[in-house]
C-alpha cells in the first residue's frame, strides 16, 4: 500500500497549487502534517470594498439622479453530501448557493443555487453547519453588481445583466477587470459590454455592433455572446472584439458554459405556439386571460453547441453523456451526474417559464425547469421528486430539530 504521507514535497506544493477551490485546499491541508506543511493557507480572495462609479453613457446618463454607484458581491456554489453514504441508497447531495452578509462576517444567507431568491427554512434545519462533517465541494461562483442609490439602500441593479470577474495577480490586493452587460432603455447602449478595470477605476463601454446576452471568463479569458450566437474574445487592454465562432441561427436565448474543458453554447427556443390540440382541455376564456400566452418567453426546446475555435464555429452535440448543465441568473456550471444526481444524466437545468400543458398557472410565473436531453422533455422541476430532492427541501441527513425558522446561518469550515 502506498504511504501517501511520503510524497515527495515539490509533488505536494505543485498539486496544492493547482487546487482553485479554498474548499479543495482545507480537504488537502487535512490530510496529514507533511501535507499541512506543504500547502499554504488558503487565502481569501477579498472583494473589492470600494463603490464603483456609475457607468458613463454615449452623451447621456444611463441611470437615474438617485443612482450613486455600484457594490460588488459575490456568491458561492456548492455541492454537500455526507462523508458516508447509506448503503442501502444513492445520495446525490444537496446543490445550495452561499451569499454572505455584507455587515456581519460569516453570516450567509442560502439563495436559490440557480436565482436569487430567498427560501423559508424548515424548523429542524441548523443555523450552524459544520462544514467538516460533510463532503463539499464547489460547483462554481457568481459576482452581483448592486445599485446604490441616495437613500443609502443597495439592492439587484436593474441596469446590468451578468457580471464576471478576472483577477490578475495571486495576492489578495490582486488588480482586477470586470466585465458586464449594460440593459437600460437607451437603445444605444443596451447589450453592450462595459468593462473595469481597478487600476483606472473607471469603466469603459464597448461601442461596438451587436447585443450581448451572456459572458463567461474561459481559461482565462473573456467571451461573449449575442443574441445570434456570434461569440467573441473580450480584450480588456485594447477594448478589442475578436470573433472566435459565426452565429448559430435558432433560439432566442444564447447561454455560455464550461463543461470538462470545452465552452459550450445553449441556444433556448423561447416562446409556444398554441393549437386546437395542445390546449384542447381548456376553456378559451380561461387561457387568454393568462399574460403567460403572449407575453412570456417559455422555453420549450434546446439545444447545446461545442466551441471549435480553429474552425471558429460552433459544432451541435448530439449527446451530453453523463453530464448535467446549470443555467442561473447570474452563473452557470457542470457537474457529472454520477457525481451530483446518480441515474439522471444528460441533462440541462435553467430557471425560466415553463408550461406544463396541464396547469395554465405555470406559464405565469418563473420556475427551476429540466430539460432531458435525450427525449428533449422539458419538465418542471418541483413536480418531479428524482430532480427536486437535488435543490429542495433540504435532506434528512442534513437537518436538526433543534431549532425555528430562519433566513441565515453561520458556516464553519
Amino acid at each position: 500500500m502506498v504511504d501517501w504521507a511520503t510524497l515527495p514535497n515539490d509533488m505536494l506544493v505543485l498539486i496544492s497549487k493547482s487546487l482553485e477551490s479554498s474548499f479543495d485546499l482545507v480537504k488537502f491541508r487535512s490530510v496529514c502534517s507533511s501535507w499541512r506543511n506543504a500547502a499554504a493557507e488558503p487565502k481569501r480572495r477579498l472583494l473589492p470594498l470600494q463603490d464603483f462609479p456609475i457607468i458613463p453613457g454615449n452623451g447621456g446618463r444611463l441611470f437615474p439622479d438617485s443612482a450613486l454607484g455600484f457594490r460588488l458581491s459575490q456568491r458561492i456554489i456548492l455541492l454537500i453530501k455526507p462523508h458516508h453514504e447509506q448503503a442501502d441508497s444513492i445520495i446525490g447531495g444537496w446543490l445550495i448557493k452561499v451569499k454572505e452578509d455584507f455587515h456581519i462576517p460569516r453570516k450567509l444567507s442560502l439563495p436559490h443555487p440557480l436565482a436569487d431568491y430567498s427560501r423559508f427554512f424548515p424548523r429542524r434545519f441548523s443555523r450552524v453547519l459544520d462544514m467538516s462533517k460533510f463532503k463539499v465541494r464547489e460547483m462554481g461562483r457568481e459576482f452581483n453588481l448592486h445599485c446604490l442609490d441616495t437613500g443609502g439602500y443597495s439592492f439587484n441593479s436593474p441596469y446590468t445583466q451578468k457580471t464576471v470577474v478576472k483577477y490578475l495577480d495571486s495576492d489578495e490586493e490582486s488588480r482586477f477587470v470586470l466585465l458586464t452587460i449594460l440593459v437600460s432603455g437607451y437603445l444605444d447602449v443596451s447589450g453592450k459590454l462595459a468593462v473595469f478595470t481597478s487600476w483606472d477605476q473607471a469603466w469603459t463601454v464597448i461601442n461596438e455592433d451587436g447585443c450581448f446576452c451572456d459572458v463567461i471568463l474561459f481559461h482565462g479569458c473573456f467571451f461573449a455572446v449575442e443574441d445570434d450566437g456570434r461569440t467573441v474574445v473580450v480584450d480588456f487592454s485594447s477594448m478589442k472584439l475578436t470573433m472566435v465562432a459565426s452565429p448559430v441561427f435558432g433560439g432566442e436565448k444564447k447561454v455560455l458554459v464550461e463543461s470538462c474543458g470545452d465552452l459550450l453554447l445553449v441556444d433556448m427556443y423561447l416562446g409556444i405556439k398554441f393549437d386546437a390540440i395542445s390546449l384542447w382541455n381548456f376553456e378559451e376564456e380561461d387561457y387568454m386571460e393568462h399574460n403567460g400566452v403572449f407575453g412570456n418567453e417559455i422555453t420549450h426546446k434546446i439545444k447545446v453547441f461545442k466551441l471549435v475555435e480553429r474552425e471558429k464555429s460552433w459544432v451541435e452535440v448530439k449527446d451530453l453523456g453523463d453530464k448535467i448543465l446549470f443555467l442561473g441568473d447570474e452563473s452557470t456550471f457542470s457537474a457529472s451526474a454520477s457525481d451530483i444526481l446518480p441515474l439522471y444524466g444528460g441533462s440541462v437545468f435553467f430557471h425560466g417559464f415553463v408550461f406544463d400543458w396541464e396547469d395554465l398557472d405555470t406559464m405565469d410565473y418563473k420556475d427551476l425547469g429540466v430539460c432531458e436531453f435525450t427525449s428533449g422533455k422539458i419538465k418542471i422541476v418541483r413536480q418531479h421528486p428524482e430532480y427536486a430532492k437535488l435543490f429542495w427541501p433540504p435532506p434528512p441527513w442534513i437537518t436538526s430539530p433543534k431549532v425555528s425558522d430562519f433566513h441565515s446561518l453561520i458556516l464553519f469550515f
